[in-house]
């Protein structure tokens, strides 16, 4: 099959070229923009032994804004396997660019994590990197741009996905919204590296609950950070939950205390440094939840100990959080210690909380019609005390 030319090209090479003798020239978008315009799958791969290394040489040496050189690469990456690009690149190259200020080398490095998803084994090899794991979750929810949040959501979901220990999911019975298309993305039995390392390990654990507890040096007294970061677990975690409930149900590692019930607030609720007097003259405010309870995993956490309520926006994220749950686990091979846990958390969850009781009880009203009866059925065993409000609208 012939090959149509690209135009630009050697203006290109020679610009790279130019770029790596000295890193500090002017960079042309146009040049790097002209030809990445005109590559399809077929002219790629001849280049990429020709262009590929050298990009990568000036990437790891260029400071000044590299989004136009990534988005280049990322395109000539396509069809490399995984295991090939540590030819190209280092493990430390990979952490630099995690750790890049430049939100496109963030998604460059993040880019090259998720072709491991096209190979079980490639996970495991990933998750020989310590160091790339540790760094991949801090930057996901350390990083203030939302699209390299959004993009390390997307990765370790995929990857958690692939890399499940349990057999792929049967295809569903019942009507499917198509917002639940991503699920089942494996098709062979993974290894659980990754979960074991998140899950299991209490250094990437630890990491993990004390970004999301404003524990950690990138959350604490950040506020904005922490609910960045909070939102971040909060959109990950039903899709954890549909591909692995118990996983993400249990843990034998007991979750810090979030920082809210100690930090501007007394366990009796009483603003610290108040005068009594003054707590008097003013509202009290709503008790805290409930300590992190000991076997308690990742969702009881997140759904009922991480978030501080009186943040609006937060609180409306848990709801979002909710209806996700409840949606996602419905599709998903039923039992009744699932049933007993979401049952419990549920039950927790809305005690105090009509706000909360009432968008799941009018959950179904709002979802597709195809899918409304049977949601309303599994929302009737998730809270049966409140099945009579559970009724065709």
């Amino acid at each position: 099959m012939e090959i149509t030319p690209i135009t630009g090209l050697d203006e290109l090479d020679k610009h790279v070229d130019d770029l790596i003798q000295d890193p500090t020239l002017t960079l042309n978008a146009k040049v790097f923009d002209d030809v990445e315009l005109q590559l399809t799958e077929s002219n790629i791969p001849p280049l990429i032994p020709h262009l590929l290394p050298r990009l990568t040489t000036l990437l790891k040496q260029y400071t000044q804004d590299p989004a136009v050189i990534v988005s280049l690469t990322i395109k000539l990456l396509g069809p490399v396997p995984f295991s090939d690009v540590f030819s190209l690149a280092e493990a430390d190259d990979l952490v630099d660019a995690l750790d890049s200020p430049a939100p496109a080398a963030n998604i460059l490095a993040m880019s090259v994590f998720h072709k491991a998803v096209e190979n079980p084994q490639d996970i495991s090899f990933f998750c020989r990197y310590t160091n790339l794991v540790s760094s991949l979750i801090r930057r996901w929810l350390a990083s203030p741009q939302v699209e390299v949040g959004q993009k390390g959501g997307k990765v370790l979901g995929d990857l958690l996905d692939v890399d499940c220990p349990l057999p792929p999911p049967p295809p569903p019975t019942r009507p499917v919204d198509a917002s639940h298309a991503h699920l089942g993305l494996r098709k062979v039995t993974g290894q659980g590296s990754l979960w074991n390392i998140l899950f299991n390990d209490p250094q990437f654990y630890t990491l993990l609950l004390d970004l999301i507890s404003g524990r950690h040096p990138d959350t604490a007294g950040n506020p904005h950070q922490l609910s960045l970061a909070q939102g971040r677990v909060l959109r990950l975690l039903p899709r954890l939950a549909a591909i692995n409930f118990n996983a993400v149900t249990t843990s034998r590692m007991t979750a810090p205390t979030p920082v809210y019930f100690t930090n501007g607030t007394t366990n009796g609720g009483q603003p610290n440094g108040d005068s009594l007097e003054q707590h008097q003259q003013t509202p009290p405010p709503p008790p805290l939840p409930n300590p992190p309870q000991p076997g308690e995993g990742l969702l009881q956490y997140a759904a009922l100990r991480m978030v501080q309520k009186s943040d609006t926006l937060m609180h409306l994220s848990l709801m979002d959080f909710f209806e996700t749950l409840v949606s996602l686990t419905r599709v998903t091979e039923p039992s009744e210690a699932k049933v007993e846990t979401l049952r419990a958390i549920l039950a927790e969850a809305t005690a105090g909380d009509e706000v909360l009781k009432e968008a799941l009880l009018t959950l179904p009203d709002r979802t597709v019609e195809e899918e409304a009866e049977d949601l309303r059925n599994w929302l009737r065993d998730l809270m049966p005390r409140e099945s009579v409000r559970l009724v065709v609208r």
